[in-house]
């Protein structure tokens, strides 16, 4: 089996898609792909790699000029229901916060996704959504990173954020991470639009590890040009050392510590 990265056409989610190997896929083609929500419409945004046979999303065919037509019906459909389940949801008196009303491709399944602070009983929703509606109703509680990843945005770099952009699947942010880095330790600053701390966080993580292997540990004690200093300062980008002896500060480079460095005798 191989996967591959697609973007859907509705609400332009970006999922992981296994397929058989023997499959010629071309970037930005039209498929039909198999979610939990049913059939998609999407589109190709990566060439197929080998993978492991895990997944919950299937390729199913190349797409044709009658799903598109269904495309268009089904959008005007997820319009037309969402007041209703608004409407249906608030009779209900529940604290539930709709992310969206995707109906399958074929119009069989209703996916409904929504936000809540608290565990929802939805058995009696259900059967008065199911009546209304009369269609197969799907009820799936999503966190808030889920919800940036459908509603999409800017991050504070200029650029969409990365889970609606590319990621598939949402990796453990800690604060280390930003601390490893040298940024500020400030939530706020550091947190994307999920109100969680961001998920580019981890992108360079694992290089500052690497690097700082080559640079003196932060607090310790090293002799240059003959001086015992502290280190207290790294900026692995520069390659920049800061130095301080209760007399001077110094900001020396990688390659001064290497020549004239070394640890305190």
């Amino acid at each position: 089996m191989k996967s591959f990265i697609a973007r859907t056409l509705y609400n332009q989610r970006v999922e992981s898609v296994l397929v058989h190997d023997d499959e010629d896929l071309q970037l930005n083609e039209s498929i039909i792909i198999q979610t939990h929500k049913g059939l998609e419409l999407a589109k190709v945004k990566s060439i197929p790699q080998l993978c492991e046979e895990e997944g919950e999303n299937f390729y199913v065919r190349k797409a044709v000029q009658e799903d598109f037509d269904a495309y268009g019906e089904v959008s005007l459909l997820n319009k037309k229901v969402r007041p209703q389940v608004v409407r249906i949801i608030a009779q209900h008196r529940l604290a539930m916060n709709i992310v969206s009303t995707e109906y399958s491709l074929d119009q069989s399944k209703l996916c409904i996704t929504y936000v809540s602070d608290d565990r929802v009983d939805f058995r009696e929703l259900l059967k008065d959504l199911s009546s209304t509606i009369k269609t197969r109703i799907e009820l799936r509680q999503v966190g808030a990173r889920d919800k940036a990843k459908v509603v999409g945005g800017i991050g504070t770099c200029g650029q969409e954020t990365c889970c609606s952009r590319y990621k598939t699947k949402f990796d453990v942010i800690s604060i280390n991470m930003a601390k490893n880095q040298g940024l500020s330790l400030n939530t706020q600053k550091l947190s994307g639009q999920c109100g969680k701390l961001m998920c580019c966080l981890k992108c360079e993580d694992e290089q500052y590890k690497e690097y700082k292997e080559l640079f003196p540990k932060q607090n310790s004690i090293i002799n240059y040009k003959g001086q015992p200093y502290k280190v207290v300062g790294l900026n692995v980008i520069q390659k920049v050392i800061k130095l301080d002896n209760r007399s001077e500060v110094l900001f020396v480079t990688l390659d001064d510590i290497e020549t004239h460095g070394g640890p305190a005798s």
